[in-house]
Parts: C-alpha cells; sequence; structure tokens
C-alpha cells in the first residue's frame, strides 16, 4: 500500500488546490485499461453466448455487461421464455 501510495502522490504537491485531480490522474495512469477492455470483451462475448443458448441474447449481453462473469450464472439460472403461441395452420 505504500508502494501506490508514494506512485500516486509522486510529483504532486499536497498543497496545491488541484493536488486531488493529480493524484487521481497518477492513480489512473496505473491501471492496465488494456487487460480491462479485452477483458469486457470476452465476459460480453460468452454473455451473448449463453443468452443465444438460453434465447435471451439481448438479456445475456446485459447481464454480463453489467455483472461481468455473475452475469453469466444469472442468465443460466432464469428459465427459457416460453415460446409465443401460434394460431393452428389453415386448411388447404
Amino acid at each position: 500500500m505504500d508502494e501506490w501510495l508514494s506512485k500516486a502522490t509522486q510529483g504532486v504537491d499536497l498543497d496545491a488546490p488541484d493536488a486531488f485531480w493529480h493524484i487521481f490522474g497518477n492513480l489512473m495512469a496505473m491501471v492496465p485499461w488494456a487487460a480491462l477492455f479485452w477483458w469486457s470483451v470476452v465476459f460480453l462475448a460468452v454473455g451473448a453466448l449463453l443468452g443465444w443458448w438460453r434465447g435471451r441474447v439481448w438479456e445475456g449481453l446485459v447481464w454480463a455487461a453489467v455483472l461481468g462473469p455473475i452475469g453469466w450464472v444469472v442468465i443460466l439460472l432464469r428459465p427459457r421464455p416460453k415460446p409465443r403461441p401460434e394460431p393452428p395452420p389453415l386448411p388447404r
């Protein structure tokens, strides 16, 4: 934790009025954005696949986007939608 704090406050005058924004910028520079992006893409792809398998593609995408892998469990536990009732075919 001390290492992170020293990286976050590196080059920041703590008495300056905008010190918060400098520390916030330093913290955001430490986030692995590329890995977060690709993991999100994987979560969405698996959520869409599971949603397609369960007949709820958009719901699978939304749950995966909001909850990540926990959304996969949610979409798997939800019951399959009932098919729409269709009228009987007309006689020929």
